[in-house]
């Protein structure tokens, strides 16, 4: 066993065993290579760059991020997902030799107490069960003086969600899933989190609207999968008749923390 690894139980929310999430997930959140740099360099900016050594991608999916942070900061990075499937997809496409996978949950971290310099979240504190625990737990392997960077969605940013228009029941599931910015600072406030930085990055995620559509199509989403058929395809048939010009971009919430 490494020296940052420990065996815990497991909890979740959202069960991405029971979808087929895994299998189109990268191909509708891969942006490319210039998407993948812009988070690099707002990482980079936000954290002690030469002190860096180990860092934990919690909720880290399909491993979009995991070898990114690997190959920026020429460090161990440690995925971290309750997902056998999306842990199976991360693991089909490795090929950083310091990336390592391993199932758990946020609430109950596989990682041993001061263990890592940095941890990275995108798109997950809407999936735990217990943020709080969470929070702390963070804070438990967060070595002293480490950061976390919290890339998340709220419920202030809804209606800029690109697909909102044309999926109107997503509102109601999203306002149902996503708490506000404010409610996911003071849970880590609470645990002695303090934050450093909090603001919005706008991030390009196609290059027009029927790339976008495409995307869209393959429902790689937790709350497009929970819409109703019918709907998914009435929603699918506005969007494909959208030809704005220019790219699609979607505000992100960032967020960093000191321990």
């Amino acid at each position: 066993m490494t020296d940052w690894l420990c065996r815990v139980t497991i909890n979740t929310s959202m069960d991405y065993d029971k979808t087929e999430i895994a299998a189109t997930y990268n191909q509708a959140r891969d942006h490319g290579p210039e998407f993948l740099r812009q988070w690099m360099d707002i990482v980079d900016a936000n954290v002690e760059s030469k002190s860096v050594r180990t860092i934990l991608d919690l909720g880290c999916g399909t491993g979009r991020f995991t070898e990114g942070l690997a190959g920026r900061f020429n460090a161990t990075v440690v995925g971290v997902d309750p997902s056998h499937k999306m842990l199976a997809e991360a693991r089909s496409q490795q090929t950083h030799p310091r990336v390592f996978y391993t199932r758990g949950s946020g609430e109950f971290l596989p990682l041993k107490t001061n263990s890592v310099d940095v941890v990275f979240m995108s798109m997950v504190f809407h999936h735990f069960t217990d943020a709080p625990a969470v929070a702390q737990e963070c804070n438990r392997v967060l070595r002293p003086g480490g950061r976390l960077c919290l890339r998340t969605g709220s419920r202030e940013k809804i209606p800029a969600y690109p697909y909102v228009p044309y999926f109107p029941g997503s509102v109601r599931i999203l306002e149902q899933q996503l708490p506000s910015i404010r409610f996911q600072c003071k849970v880590f406030e609470g645990a002695s989190f303090k934050v450093l930085f909090a603001g919005e990055v706008t991030q390009q995620i196609a290059a027009n609207f029927t790339a976008y559509a495409d995307k869209v199509a393959l429902r790689a989403d937790s709350v497009l999968v929970r819409l109703e058929d019918k709907e998914f395809d009435a929603g699918m048939a506005m969007l494909r008749a959208q030809k704005p010009p220019g790219p699609v971009v979607e505000p992100i919430d960032f967020v960093v923390f000191a321990k």
